[in-house]
């Protein structure tokens, strides 16, 4: 059994230890960011998992603090009739990261080896094809010098259907709970068997997975970004220390008067 299916769930790590040692993390990222800027490589990090196994609460954090233009959170939407047409992989390439940027995929290509082939979205024989083709894909990727990682979050089924109920009724994050979500709960077996399958077909020595027990989301996030910065041969990149120029005196220009502008109302004083 991989882990997650069993139902063992370990201390939660206290949130002090948690937020200094993510703070410490998360400015080795910055970094990271910087090495990949300054070395124009390329950098893919694939998210998978269980619903509600923490994906996205650990790629929020692994973004926090990273410019936006650098780092890219790839979450793409459901595939449009003209997507459907053409090769499986071919929608995934277009948001692969040029030279010096990085992109973290919130669910990937292997989409058609969970969701799709467990909820009868793609066929048998596409199923098979993509399980042939993914490695290939992968070492084309690597080969032409993308660092690939991948990880998958495990968690319980008791864990899962804790924060599932906990989402539902959560009127701040019941827009993550999807159709999709509910029939996880019903699929569990299903959806098992077709991660091992998965793993089968696409853990390779070059384009390996990382399995990561998500019990304790705390622990997860720590110990996927600390297991990513520990992949990545990136060094400290020496950076210019700028000195703000002294302000220069006002020459006493008059503004027009407040009462030309439309003022946004101070809502803040209300309360």
């Amino acid at each position: 059994m991989v882990g997650g299916d069993q139902e063992d769930r370990p201390q939660r790590l206290p949130r002090a230890i948690y937020e200094r040692e993510l703070f410490r993390l998360q400015a080795e990222l910055v970094e990271l960011q910087v090495w990949v800027r300054q070395e124009r490589a390329r950098l893919v990090v694939v998210f998978e998992g269980r619903d509600a196994a923490g994906k996205g609460s650990t790629i929020k954090r692994v973004a926090e603090h990273l410019n936006p233009r650098v780092a890219r959170i790839v979450a793409l939407p459901t595939p449009t009739e003209r997507e459907r047409g053409e090769w499986y992989f071919q929608r995934y390439v277009a948001h692969l990261p040029a030279a010096g940027e990085i992109a973290l995929f919130d669910r990937s290509w292997y989409n058609r080896a969970g969701v799709e082939h467990v909820m009868g979205f793609c066929t048998d024989e596409e199923h098979r094809r993509f399980l042939r083709q993914c490695p290939v894909f992968e070492q084309l990727l690597i080969e032409d010098g993308i660092l690939l990682r991948k990880y998958w979050f495990s968690v319980s089924r008791t864990e899962q259907q804790r924060r599932l109920r906990k989402r539902n009724a959560d009127p701040m994050r019941r827009w993550k709970l999807s159709r999709m979500d509910l029939e996880s709960m019903t699929r569990w077996e299903q959806y098992s068997e077709a991660r091992d399958e998965m793993l089968e077909a696409t853990d390779t020595p070059r384009s390996p997975w990382y399995l990561v027990e998500s019990e304790d989301k705390r622990r997860a996030r720590l110990n996927v970004i600390a297991h990513l910065l520990s992949t990545v041969p990136y060094s400290e990149v020496p950076r210019p220390r700028f000195e703000l120029p002294a302000l220069p005196p006002l020459s006493g220009r008059r503004r027009p008067s407040r009462e030309h502008y439309t003022y946004v109302p101070d809502h803040a004083a209300t309360l």
